[in-house]
């Protein structure tokens, strides 16, 4: 199966770790910033860099922005080139644009002219701690959509040499355990066999109304 290629353009420290993180994941990243020096300071971290005005579309284009299967438009403060380049990589028919807001009526922009996925840095990070401080058990918190999240969860005391199939969380909770992640090893597709041990950490899929009963019961363990 072919790797999925990613170009991610504006290389602050959102962009820099977007591509360092991709690119250390195993796919292919062209990193792609205006600055000449950052871009000389990632080039090894990456795929291929490039520096150019990707708000240019033609000089945009040159770069077969079309092959790419997502692109991350992380540019700081310039709105105005974010929602730009945003377009940009809409009209040459970049299949995903993923790009970062600095406030919700930029994100508001973003989503109207056709980002199919906008984040908030700040606000993620706020949402995630947030959900950190109710329990010293929930571990992280992503939000899918605005009704679905994952969490990454200690594992109930009470759950303990249980199986789930027994556990029957998705009957009595609503939710999915997708992982069991344990001192050496971390399974990715558990099955209903599966006992969760002490110690164990579980990586939970649910709607933010389900979830939030499972973080009511873990901080009350």
């Amino acid at each position: 199966m072919k790797s999925k290629q990613f170009i991610v353009i504006g290389l602050g420290r959102f962009g820099q770790s977007v591509a360092k993180t991709l690119f250390d994941m195993g796919y292919d990243v062209l990193a792609v910033d205006d600055d000449e020096t950052i871009v000389q300071e990632i080039a090894d971290s990456v795929t291929h860099a490039v520096a150019m005005d990707a708000t240019d579309e033609y000089a945009l284009r040159t770069l077969g922005i079309r092959n790419f299967d997502i692109a991350v438009v992380s540019i700081g403060t310039n709105i105005q080139s974010s929602i730009m380049v945003t377009l940009n990589l809409k009209e040459a028919g970049v299949k995903k644009v993923v790009a970062k807001a600095t406030n919700e009526m930029h994100a508001k922009l973003l989503s109207k002219i056709g980002a199919d996925r906008v984040i908030l840095p700040e606000m993620d990070m706020g949402i995630r701690v947030a959900h950190n401080l109710v329990s010293a058990n929930i571990l992280d918190f992503i939000e899918l959509s605005p009704d679905y999240s994952i969490i990454e969860v200690t594992a109930p005391s009470h759950w303990m040499n249980q199986d789930i199939k027994t556990l029957d969380v998705r009957a009595k909770y609503g939710i999915n355990i997708m992982a069991i992640k344990s001192e050496d090893n971390i399974n990715i597709s558990p099955s209903a066999t599966d006992q969760i041990k002490e110690g164990d950490v579980l990586v939970i899929i649910g709607s933010i109304k389900d979830l939030s009963k499972i973080e009511s019961l873990i901080s009350n363990d």
